[in-house]
């Protein structure tokens, strides 16, 4: 008797698409029809939707994850021979962009049981010309955040969470306070690219701080430099989230805590 044979996908966009189609193609429709496909009406709309999920003062959409990590360092004004600490279990982009920017990579060793970033190596690896900690949050869940804060509390460092692959969770301090991944460094950083945990039909990124001066800093640099069209303060880059992918993650980031809970329904541990 013949055996009828399914693949089993990673990650189905293809289910996700469906059960939430109707939803996106009305936002993909509405962006078409009023032509609004560079900063459209629907990448405010998300941004403000982001901030209220992740209770952050200040989102910063822009063109994918790796522009985030870029633009942030960017923002911190970190100097060429700077030492920018990060986990040796990640992406290469987090590690590239610091390279990109003249800095100077230091891999740390992560944790056997959680792959997050070990925080007595990242100790053993700060040096004078240390100026920031790249923690990457993994598999849905936070690095420890209460103790790498303190390390760079002591030391004066820069913390930018890597969040592309946790956005969403939750961390608990020890006093039970709860924040989102990405909301309690300097700054927080995020892709949406199609298979996060929060991803859209094509590329997409974001960046967010409780910082006022900062999240002005951020905005400016993603958008040339400029404060006003035409006068450009600092030197930037050219860093949108386009329209039609902000109408989708505006739909999806209603089913994130759903898909949280379908992807990753027991924490590997408790912080």
């Amino acid at each position: 008797m013949a055996t009828l044979e399914k693949k089993i996908q990673m990650v189905d966009l293809k289910s996700q698409y469906l059960k939430i189609k109707a939803e996106v193609d009305a936002g993909i429709e509405e962006v078409i029809s009023n032509t609004a496909f560079i900063n459209g009406p629907a990448v405010k709309e998300f941004q403000a939707d982001l901030e209220n999920y992740l209770h952050v003062k200040h989102v910063i959409p822009c063109a994918n994850g790796t522009d985030a990590l870029q633009i942030a360092m960017m923002a911190l004004d970190l100097k060429p021979g700077d030492e920018v600490i990060t986990a040796s279990f990640t992406y290469v982009a987090t590690a590239e962009v610091i390279g990109l920017l003249g800095l100077t990579p230091v891999l740390v060793d992560v944790y056997e049981d959680t792959f997050d970033i070990n925080i007595e190596a990242i100790e053993k690896a700060i040096t004078p010309k240390t100026k920031a900690i790249v923690p990457v949050h993994l598999f849905g869940q936070c690095a420890d955040m209460e103790r790498i804060m303190a390390l760079a509390q002591k030391h004066n460092l820069f913390v930018i969470e890597d969040v592309a692959q946790a956005i969403g969770a939750d961390y608990t301090f020890n006093d039970g306070t709860i924040r989102k991944a990405g909301t309690i460094g300097t700054i927080g950083c995020t892709s949406f690219f199609p298979s996060k945990n929060l991803g859209c039909y094509g590329d997409g990124g974001a960046i967010y701080t409780n910082d006022d001066d900062l999240a002005k800093k951020l905005r400016m640099i993603a958008h040339h430099g400029q404060s006003v069209q035409y006068v450009h303060d600092v030197l930037g880059v050219n860093s949108r989230l386009d329209t039609i992918q902000a109408a989708i993650l505006k739909v999806k980031l209603k089913h994130l805590d759903f898909l949280m809970v379908s992807f990753y329904p027991k924490p590997l541990y408790h912080q």
